[in-house]
């Protein structure tokens, strides 16, 4: 079984680029041939989601190594959302392409067991295991400790995937506790450090964790200290693109060899069009290989 953050490290070398896609479809952003043949919310909704998110990813595959579904989007759409979001991801899976569910899930005991083998491994009946998200990483809110992140943990190491914790938000009120002062560090530096710690418990080759941080690209300056802090932590740095972070500011991000960030954007490469605007395909092809080619810049400067 390959190290979760070696696959990883192998996509990002292969692709040349630190690109995440995230795919967070919303119904009034969608293609307007895509809403009048399928109709309106829920069910239809469902339906366009899967299929423009079909289509993203085949844009984007030959381009980006890391596609992010949020969950959310899909879980409004009812259970419909939820079968679509199944196939968007088996897809992405067969096109070769790291998956991560965003759902920043973060409960204790047998709750979190549960959020955890729905995520990785599937629900056992017998002998027989069955799939579910089967995603290779998930996001995880740490905030009620070791016991409750545990159960992803331990499910990710068996199943050969990883984690990305939250440590330092992009949001705007990141700050009225990530930053809170605890013994003359900001609780984010804490929250960073029992990251890393849980890292170091099982290293790739490639000199990562199996456990990673979401640091946001709007806060450059707290990025690049968490950086030289944590070198054995994947980053998860969302913020760049449309929340208004530039290709700059994740600079901070990477390890001298120009490993250690996957940076996200999601409405800057999946919303680049206006919504009776027959190219839509193109525009968001043109986006993303935009940004893979600015983002590819920034890490080739980590290397220098």
């Amino acid at each position: 079984m390959v190290h979760f953050a070696d696959r990883l490290a192998d996509a990002v070398r292969q692709k040349g680029n630190p690109l995440c896609v995230g795919l967070d479809p919303r119904w009034e952003s969608l293609p307007a041939s895509l809403q009048s043949r399928y109709g309106p919310p829920p069910a239809g909704a469902a339906s366009a989601f899967e299929e423009f998110c079909s289509r993203i990813l085949d844009i984007v595959a030959p381009i980006a190594p890391v596609v992010k579904p949020q969950s959310a989007f899909f879980e409004l759409c009812g259970p419909a959302g939820l079968v679509a979001l199944q196939n968007v991801l088996r897809k992405a899976a067969r096109l070769g392409l790291v998956t991560i569910l965003d759902s920043k899930r973060g409960d204790i005991a047998s709750t979190a067991a549960a959020y955890a083998d729905a995520a990785f491994g599937g629900m056992p009946l017998g002998e027989t295991v069955f799939p579910i998200w089967n995603v290779d990483s998930l996001t995880v809110n740490p905030y009620l400790g070791r016991d409750a992140v545990e159960p992803f943990i331990q499910a990710g190491r068996k199943h050969g995937r990883g984690l990305f914790v939250l440590v330092r938000t992009s949001n705007p009120g990141a700050a009225m506790f990530q930053d809170l002062n605890c013994g003359g560090v900001p609780l984010h530096e804490k929250v960073g450090a029992a990251v890393a710690s849980w890292a170091r418990e099982n290293i790739g080759q490639c000199g990562f964790g199996d456990v990673g941080a979401v640091v946001g690209a709007t806060h450059p300056a707290e990025l690049q200290k968490l950086r030289a802090m944590f070198p054995e932590v994947w980053f998860l740095v969302p913020g760049y693109g449309a929340q208004g972070a530039s290709a700059a500011d994740v600079a901070g991000a990477f390890r001298a060899d120009g490993l250690g960030a996957i940076v996200n954007s999601s409405r800057g490469v999946t919303f680049p069009f206006r919504r009776d605007d027959p190219a839509w395909e193109a525009a968001i092809e043109n986006a993303a290989r935009a940004a893979a080619t600015e983002l590819a810049a920034v890490q080739c400067k980590a290397r220098a």
